[in-house]
């Protein structure tokens, strides 16, 4: 086998690799009744207290809405939101597009 062919295997399988480990990140595409992806954003609804859902690798839930602002876990930390707030929390950014008294409609993205 040539040198040439040899660092060109090489070079294809590097690339490859590359593309594959970057490829969830980048071509994500998910939904359900309640959560809907794309890319690194994803559009999440929560309906009741306790609902809980696994948002980009992090688990997000419901805790109740008083006074018209959702109290939400999100992996380790405590946040609340109005409608159209944004916060961040750990590793996202949520923005609660609709707060109703049992639900609240965002969406959450990385950093």
């Amino acid at each position: 086998m040539s040198t040439t062919t040899s660092r060109a295997s090489r070079l294809a399988a590097g690339v490859l690799a590359g593309s594959l480990t970057l490829l969830p990140l980048t071509a994500c595409s998910f939904s359900s009744d309640n959560l809907s992806c794309s890319g690194s954003e994803c559009s999440v609804t929560l309906s009741g207290n306790g609902a809980e859902v696994e948002v980009l690798g992090t688990s997000l839930a419901l805790g109740g809405v008083q006074d018209g602002r959702a109290s939400l876990s999100v992996g380790n930390a405590s946040v609340s939101c109005a409608q159209g707030e944004t916060v961040n929390a750990g590793p996202l950014t949520l923005t609660c597009t609709t707060v109703q008294s049992d639900s609240v409609e965002l969406t959450a993205s990385l950093g």
